[in-house]
């Protein structure tokens, strides 16, 4: 096979792969501006608030990626189920999420009205003037309880919008989030600065929009999914008191609950090197919620093609086609790399512009472009792993994605980053550098298991929907 049939596909071939991915990209894409907007009008406001914000941000992402990974575990079920026609299973496989996301939140908010003041106060270190860091703390407090108003109307929507896109549905989701980041954006600007008559709230401005966004993208994509039921036919009687298949349920547990501790404790710890980070002081800490903030942006697309791999690659494994899967896989990974070579470049050339947006020191702006230009020049590697991840995951070897997701952060990241954070007096720059570079062996892990085939596989000829 030639070296251009053999890693890049045909017109077709994109125009099918975009058709996926686009429509992501463009979900997230907004949101995640939108995100950047929020943290630059909070950001206009201090450097206290901004901060107070990006910890609790920190934190729920973990409740986030909880709820992502609970129904991410269903979803390899799901994808393959729509793949081979099976719509039961597509049906067993929604109520299941349904069940989980309801105990998440549950969990989830008991956990940060107990200890949600103290997490914050894992970040706030190196400051003389104790006034900064009080501040930051009731900012992130004030934000905090607002939030986790806004837990439930995410997980139900999570719910309904990646069964959607398992069935090939990825237009709606993404209608539901250009609607809500608009409402949020609308919201924001009246909220925080007080504007035409509303009250100026700050911070829980900021969390009050957030948290009203959230329910209406919610009632857009349930409205949608109930009214179009002869497209989307597995939610009729999803709702019945017909009681998931034991053999099912045993399955999916079998194979979501790797996927659900991977991604708690690969949340837990990015939380947990931030506040390795948060030790050089509390300018690391707003320069980093800076860099990340503009990076989410630039990294939809590497996140977009992680989707469009686990979907398009799920629903082939499900068919039986393996060699197909293979090599369709190839050039879905050598697209997201590619892309973010051209992302990376054009992210360190814009670098300096982005930090002058905010009300910030000098030093923080500073610092901010340098970690910007580290977060481009590793894109590329940040694709290869993110789409490794998903091609394992396609093919239902959570326990393997486990190993070498959470377990890899928690064995060679975090130590590192705790040694280098605690006994040297290493500058923020060369320790964030030093973190992200060690990448370059999970990358090397990836593509051995890419490689050998690991994933191939068909998990639900013989998972029975009842």
């Amino acid at each position: 096979m030639r070296f251009r049939d053999r890693y890049f596909g045909d017109k077709d071939f994109y125009k099918m792969t975009l058709t996926v991915a686009v429509p992501i990209m463009i979900q997230n894409g907004i949101t995640n501006f939108v995100g950047l907007l929020d943290n630059i009008m909070v950001g206009r406001i201090g450097t206290e608030q901004m901060s107070g914000i990006a910890i609790v941000n920190q934190l729920l992402l973990v409740f986030n990626l909880a709820v992502f990974g609970a129904i991410s575990g269903v979803g390899i079920f799901g994808a393959q189920f729509f793949g081979c026609g099976d719509q039961k299973g597509v049906r067993q496989t929604f109520r299941f999420k349904l069940y989980l996301c309801a105990g998440i939140v549950l969990l989830g908010t008991a956990v940060l009205l107990a200890g949600g003041g103290q997490l914050i106060l894992l970040y706030l270190h190196g400051e003389d003037n104790g006034q900064a860091l009080q501040a930051t703390l009731e900012y992130g407090k004030e934000y905090l309880w607002v939030m986790l108003t806004g837990l439930a109307p995410f997980a139900v929507e999570e719910a309904y919008a990646s069964t959607l896109r398992e069935c090939g549905e990825t237009k709606v989701p993404m209608a539901a989030g250009v609607v809500a980041v608009g409402v949020n954006l609308i919201l924001n600007y009246l909220l925080i600065f007080g504007k035409f008559g509303f009250p100026e709230l700050g911070v829980a401005g900021a969390a009050i929009a957030t948290v009203i966004s959230r329910y209406v993208q919610m009632a857009v994509v349930i409205v949608w999914t109930h009214t179009h039921a002869d497209r989307m036919p597995f939610i009729a009687g999803a709702y019945g008191k017909v009681p998931i298949p034991g053999t099912l349920a045993g399955n999916i547990v079998k194979k979501g609950t790797p996927l659900l501790c991977n991604e708690i404790l690969w949340a837990a710890g990015m939380a947990l090197l931030n506040q390795c980070y948060s030790l050089r002081g509390l300018d690391a800490v707003a320069a980093l919620n800076i860099s990340s903030t503009i990076s989410n942006l630039f990294n939809v697309v590497f996140m977009a093609m992680g989707s469009c791999i686990s979907i398009i690659v799920g629903q082939l494994l499900g068919a039986g086609k393996m060699e197909e899967a293979k090599e369709t896989d190839r050039k879905l990974i050598v697209f997201s790399v590619l892309s973010c070579f051209l992302l990376g470049g054009a992210m360190v050339v814009l670098a300096p512009l982005f930090p002058q947006l905010y009300n910030t020191s000098g030093q923080v702006k500073s610092l901010a472009v340098q970690l910007l230009r580290i977060a481009a020049c590793c894109m590329p590697l940040y694709a290869f792993t993110h789409a490794s991840y998903f091609t394992l995951r396609s093919g239902g070897k959570t326990l393997v994605t486990f190993f070498f997701d959470s377990v890899y952060v928690w064995c060679v990241n975090i130590p590192l980053a705790y040694v280098l954070s605690r006994f040297t007096g290493m500058p923020m720059v060369f320790l964030y550098l030093c973190c992200q570079l060690i990448d370059i062996i999970k990358c090397t892990i990836g593509f051995i298991l890419v490689k050998k085939g690991v994933w191939l596989n068909n998990i639900v000829c013989n998972s029975s929907a009842g």
